[in-house]
Order: structure tokens, then C-alpha cells, then sequence
């Protein structure tokens, strides 16, 4: 069943647009504007340049979904498969399955967000041509490294993010960019160069680097011993970039100097790479080896549930004086957590759940980091001590609708029944209950047990920081000094932005700081500026299909179920 009816040739055509298009697009943002699309403001025309292009790679993102035959699922569609490199049997082949699809429109679709986001707030930084250029490369690397079906093309895809992502976090981030930039590309690269290895191992081994012919041998072409040493290869790469316990200390440093849009993507689209090459790759094409490793990679998944869950009570307690972007950040590492343990239960339920927590994970925390660097222009700072201490009424009694959406994306982040969040935590968590046959169901089990662990302390920071945020705190109660009840001084507006936009109203917080107010909103408590239509038109998609994939998880899971089934049982349905 198709939604419209495509012929297989468009389909091709429009996946390779797909893959192609943004790349084209980063070279003409870099060229000069002919002269009737210069308009009076450069900058403008540039930014508007991105939303186009980012906008028409939706638009052919939703058209291919519309035309992907939902009754086949498991069947690589809209495939392109092109002779490359003769010599090695490289090949531009390009498909999409259950699999691969849900993450390539959430790509584009966040992609897009971002570029509209920024052409009304862009972070201060260089020239917006280069701005505009990275996020399109980025875009192009990202929805390549989920479309590809060659193990080498699949690594070039992989890496091709690095560049853009590192340049956004260096020049357009905020303290300590240089250092977070740096220690993100090298933690990256390094697992790259891993991954590699592993990459080439199995291409020599087999005599293919096609992933569709790995994953219907499902292994039988690579020995034990071959699969055991690919798997720790390739999975320390994509543990990486996941990122994994005790992998992941280049997270929080990345998402807290990254501009709002670097941290949507770094979060919403670029950590799913590291699961999906799991899922794509290590599951059909070296099964003994992952299940050798299964065991462990569930272990570090739950340390990573709790240590993550952990550091955000930390940060979130009052004094500690945590910056609300590093937050959510180390809540990442956690549900991270629950895919990995999802994907290393290697059962049907709980690599369904894997992938359902991925895409959920995208909706969620992208809203999360939309609404913190809004939360951060208006009061000029993340630092939750000052957010809760000295803002008077909070979110709540100065800008009811900001703090309403907050605290909605942080019950969605927490697994409330009725929202995407839910269905990921709790598939994983029964996958973990009855695990792979040669897998140890005690172990599992006790992974399960400890996740379930998980689970309560996200929503304990969670309701903590909606507490502190958007309700406030009595200034008489706070451990802090009058010196540093007092926010920081408003910065300069990011970017080009709408007149009465937040660059001006930080100012009232101070005003309510020195009042002494607390409590209910009085007509002395000074007003925020709450959500503007720009914003409200960026944030609006992810509420809606956060409450979709809550209330109809079919619709995803209908995509996924019938190619992991094949998937695991390496190509046979």
C-alpha cells in the first residue's frame, strides 16, 4: 500500500535528490547571489536560500515517503546502484527500508526547522554564507549515512558530518567553543579510524562491501573470530558517536558551546547515526560477534541510564549552579542508553524499541534545546540556579506559553504514557526481559531491573528542573548570595531577529530580582517575551508528532517491525 502512487524511477530520482540536493545547495550559498535575488539585506537572502533548499529536500523526503510501499517494509526501495570503484567493488548504491526512512525524514525535517529557526535568530558568529554552507553539508552527510548500502560510502557519510559540526560548535558557539570543538572532532575521528578497520575487515573477508549482500549471508561468510574483532572495531566508532558510557565526555562539552540549532542537530539527528550503523550493520552482517558483545554493551547501556540520570540531579539541585543545556545534554547519555540496550537484547521487540526511542529522542530533545537557547536569549543566561532564584513568577507567571511547551517537552523526555517517549523505554525494557537465545535471561534481567531504575530518576530531574524553572523560587530560601541571585547582564541579540523580540527583556528579570517577588505573577513582576510566530512555527511540528507517535506508535512500528524481522533473520522474511 502506497499513500500516492510513484513510479520506481521518480523514487530513485527523489532519493538521490535528497542525498544530493543540499549539497548542491551548500556550493550556491557560497557563490555570489545574482542580482535580483540579492534583495536589500544579503545575509537575509542567504538565510532564506538555506529554508528553500532545506525546505524543498523535505517537501521530496515527504513525497518519497508517501510513495514507499508501506506492505513491504522490509524491501529495499527506491534503490540506485551504481559501479564506483571497479577495482575494490565499490558502488553508489542507494535504498531505503522500514528502517532507514523515519530517520531520513526526521532529518529533513529538523534540518528545515533549523534553517527557519536561524533565518529570524541567527547565533552571532562569521559570515552567514559559511553558517548556511555548513548546516547543508551536514544535512547532506547525515540523510547520506541513512541511505547508503555500501560499507565504504557508508564511512564517507559517517565522517563527512564532522567538518560541518566542528566549524558550527568553533565559530558560532558560545564559552569554551574552541575546546569543546576540538574535543569533539577528536574523540570522533579517533573512533572513526577504529571503525575503519573494522569496515575493511569485513569488505576483505567477504569479498563485498554491499551491505544488502552482507546482511541476506548474515555472517556465514566471516568466522567467529573475524566478527568478534569487526564488532569491537566498528562498535567503538559508533560507540562513539552514539555516544556510550564512558564515551560520551565529548557530549555535554559540544551541546552546552554549540548554538541552539548545533545542539538541536548534534542531538536530534547526528547521535542516530551511531545507533543506526549498529542496527544496519553489526546486527545482520556479524551476529556471533555481536553476540559476544551483547552481554556487555547492555551493562555500559545501563550504567549509562543511571550515570547520566545522575549527573543531571546534580545539575540540577539548588547551588550547583548547572547550566541547563549541559543538562540536558547528560539526559542524552541516557537515553542513549535505553537504544543501546534495546539494540544489544537482539530481539525483534527490543530493536523495534531501539529504533521507536531514537526517532523519539530526536522529536524530544530537539523541542528541549529549541526551548532552553529560548529560555537562554531571553534571560541571557542557562545557569538553572539564576533561572529558579531570581526570576520572580518563573516561566509560568512570565511567559505562560514558553513554560507550558517546557514543561511538556520535559514530561514527553521523562516516558509519560501517551507520548513518543513512552513506547522506546518500555519496548527495550521488555526485550530486555526475554532476550536472544544464547544471551543470559538473568543478566538481561538485572539490565532491565537497573533500567527500569533509569526510568524514576529521569523523571525526578525532570520534574525538578520544571519546578525550578518554570515555577520559580522564594528568594528568601535560596542558598544563593543577593550577588548571584541577580541574572547576568542581557547579551546581544544572536542574530537578526524581529523587532520586541528577547534581546530587550532580559532586563525585566533583573527587575523582579531586585524587587524581592516570589511567587504568584503580581502586576509589579515584569513580563518576558513568550513564544513568537517564528518560534511557534519551528516548534510546532515536533508537539504534534511527539503526541502522534505517543497515541498511534502503530504507524512507526508498522514501518520498522517487518524489517527487523528480516533483518535478524539475516534477509529471509
Amino acid at each position: 500500500m502506497t499513500v500516492i502512487d510513484i513510479s520506481p524511477s521518480v523514487m530513485q530520482f527523489l532519493l538521490a535528490f535528497i542525498v544530493v540536493a543540499p549539497l548542491l545547495g551548500a556550493l550556491a550559498a557560497l557563490l555570489p547571489a545574482p542580482p535580483g535575488l540579492k534583495g536589500r539585506n544579503p545575509d537575509q537572502a542567504v538565510l532564506r536560500h538555506g529554508v528553500t533548499v532545506t525546505g524543498a529536500v523535505l517537501v521530496a523526503a515527504i513525497v518519497l515517503a508517501a510513495g514507499f510501499d508501506h506492505d513491504h517494509p522490509a524491501t529495499m526501495q527506491a534503490t540506485t546502484d551504481i559501479s564506483w570503484i571497479p577495482a575494490l567493488d565499490v558502488r553508489i548504491h542507494l535504498g531505503i527500508d522500514g528502517i532507514s526512512l523515519p530517520l531520513l525524514v526526521l532529518t529533513a525535517l529538523l534540518t528545515f526547522l533549523c534553517a527557519l529557526y536561524s533565518y529570524f535568530k541567527l547565533p552571532a558568529g562569521p559570515s552567514p554564507k559559511a553558517f548556511v554552507a555548513l548546516v547543508l553539508v551536514l544535512e547532506s552527510g547525515t540523510l547520506a549515512t541513512f541511505a547508503v548500502l555500501d560499507l565504504l560510502l557508508f564511512f564517507l557519510a559517517f565522517e563527512m558530518v564532522l567538518i560541518p559540526m566542528y566549524f558550527l560548535i568553533a565559530r558560532w558557539g558560545g564559552d569554551q567553543r574552541q575546546a569543546a570543538a576540538w574535543k569533539f572532532i577528536l574523540y570522533t575521528l579517533l573512533g572513526s579510524v577504529v571503525m575503519l578497520l573494522g569496515l575493511l575487515l569485513i569488505g576483505l573477508k567477504s569479498g563485498t562491501f554491499d551491505m544488502v549482500a552482507l546482511a541476506t549471508d548474515n555472517g556465514r561468510g566471516l568466522t567467529t573470530s573475524v566478527q568478534v574483532i569487526a564488532v569491537l572495531a566498528i562498535g567503538l566508532g559508533l560507540a562513539v558517536k552514539t555516544p556510550m558510557w564512558p564515551l560520551h565526555s565529548w557530549l555535554p562539552d559540544a551541546h552546552t558551546a554549540a548554538p541552539t540549532v548545533g545542539s538541536v542537530l548534534l542531538a536530534g539527528v547526528l547521535l542516530k547515526m551511531g545507533t543506526y550503523g549498529f542496527v544496519r550493520i553489526l546486527l545482520p552482517v556479524a551476529p556471533d560477534g555481536m553476540r559476544t558483545f551483547a552481554p556487555y554493551l547492555a551493562a555500559f547501556a545501563v550504567v549509562g541510564i543511571v550515570y547520566g540520570s545522575l549527573a543531571c540531579l546534580a545539575l540540577a539541585r539548588t547551588g550547583a549552579k548547572g547550566d541547563l543545556k549541559r543538562l540536558i545534554a547528560y539526559s542524552s547519555v541516557g537515553h542513549m542508553g535505553f537504544v543501546l540496550l534495546g539494540i544489544a537484547t537482539m530481539t525483534p521487540t527490543g530493536v523495534n524499541g531501539a529504533l521507536f526511542a531514537n526517532i523519539a529522542h530526536g522529536l524530544i530533545t530537539g523541542l528541549l534545546f529549541f526551548l532552553v537557547g529560548a529560555v537562554k536569549d531571553r534571560y541571557g543566561t542557562a545557569d538553572l540556579d539564576t533561572l529558579a532564584g531570581a526570576t520572580g513568577a518563573a516561566l509560568y507567571g512570565r511567559a505562560p506559553r514558553l513554560g507550558a511547551l517546557l514543561a511538556f517537552a520535559a514530561v514527553a523526555s521523562l516516558g509519560l504514557p501517551g507520548l513518543a517517549g513512552f513506547w522506546g523505554e518500555m519496548l527495550t525494557l521488555f526485550g530486555a526481559y526475554s532476550p536472544a537465545e544464547g544471551l543470559s535471561r538473568p543478566a538481561f534481567r538485572t539490565f532491565m531491573a537497573i533500567g527500569a531504575f533509569g526510568t524514576l530518576l529521569t523523571a525526578a530531574y525532570m520534574l525538578i528542573v520544571v519546578r525550578r524553572v518554570c515555577m520559580g523560587e522564594h528568594a528568601p530560601h535560596s542558598r544563593l548570595s543577593p550577588d548571584e541571585q541577580s541574572p547576568q547582564a542581557p547579551r546581544a541579540a544572536d542574530g537578526p531577529q524581529p523587532s520586541g523580540t528577547a534581546g530587550s527583556q532580559p532586563s525585566g528579570a533583573a527587575g523582579s530580582a531586585s524587587s524581592g517577588t516570589a511567587g504568584p505573577r503580581t502586576a509589579t513582576t515584569p513580563q518576558l517575551a513568550d513564544i513568537h510566530p517564528y518560534e511557534a512555527a519551528t516548534w510546532t511540528p515536533l508537539v504534534a508528532l511527539t503526541v502522534l507517535a505517543g497515541l498511534w506508535p502503530a504507524v512507526l512500528l508498522g514501518l520498522t517491525d517487518p524489517a527487523v524481522q528480516q533483518l535478524l533473520a539475516g534477509g529471509k522474511s
